[in-house]
């Protein structure tokens, strides 16, 4: 049975699955899907075609799929699709995406902090953490098990790499290569994560591989194009390939120690 404050107002178009809660005020429209087991808050606004998985907790105050902050957005059919075991804290705003049927997407058991924004055609792992006030332009993209400290300013198009770790109040302008760790205005690389990937059960040797990457790419005079060529002739691992894809898919360039 699901648990719905007789205050909230729900659209009889929305589909809410069972065992959902929802709380005083709550504002549930049309279009909208929730699932199995979510906790929607006082004062939540759910609207637009927005997807929400199983067991997700949505706090106080939360607008969760209104149209992009977009000047190029006609009003034309785009998703929000959250999957299961989000935590979403007080006042977060996650947009759609822009462009007829294109999505912002949202992986599962994220902590995404209260004041957060989440913008258009933004791309969200899995395991990820944004912090209070993160702010997420269009297009963004988060990989799997990074960390964005508070009032982190992200730039379109830009990516953080999986398990990464970005210092409170940066600037990113460029990607930020996986494992690292980064902060300052714009955001640099100044060396590996090595706290988080132990936390994260990384063995000792795949640390050590991924120090040697980092000191190639960073610490060896070359270029990055010269870099890369280092780096494949390094011992094969999925760290190492993750890396470097990364790398040669970059739009942006990925940002450099100083």
């Amino acid at each position: 049975m699901n648990k719905i404050h007789p205050t909230a107002i729900i659209s009889p178009k929305a589909e809410i699955d069972q065992n959902v809660e929802i709380g005083p005020y709550a504002v549930i429209e049309e279009n909208t899907k929730i699932g199995s087991g979510t906790v929607i808050g006082p004062f939540v606004h759910i609207l637009g075609y927005t997807e929400i998985g199983k067991n997700c907790k949505i706090f106080t105050g939360a607008t969760v799929g209104s149209i992009p902050q977009d000047l190029k957005y006609k009003g034309e059919i785009s998703y929000l699709k959250i999957g299961d075991e989000n935590v979403i804290r007080e006042y977060v705003t996650i947009n759609p995406g822009t462009g007829e049927g294109e999505s912002t997407i949202i992986g599962n058991k994220n902590l995404i902090m209260a004041y957060a924004h989440i913008a258009h055609n933004c791309k969200i792992g899995n395991n990820v953490i944004i912090s209070n006030c993160g702010t997420l332009a269009g297009h963004v993209t988060i990989e799997d098990f990074a960390v964005i400290g508070g009032m982190v300013g992200i730039h379109q198009f830009c990516r953080v790499g999986s398990y990464a770790i970005v210092g409170g109040c940066s600037k990113i302008t460029k990607d930020i290569i996986p494992f690292a760790l980064a902060d300052g205005h714009p955001a640099r690389p100044y060396g590996l994560n090595i706290v988080g990937l132990k936390r994260r059960n990384f063995p000792k040797e795949k640390i050590s591989l991924l120090k040697r990457a980092y000191k190639i790419l960073f610490r060896s005079g070359l270029n990055i194009s010269s870099a890369i060529k280092e780096l494949e002739k390094m011992e094969n691992c999925k760290e190492i390939s993750h890396l470097i894809t990364f790398i040669k898919t970059s739009t942006r360039g990925i940002a450099k120690e100083k």
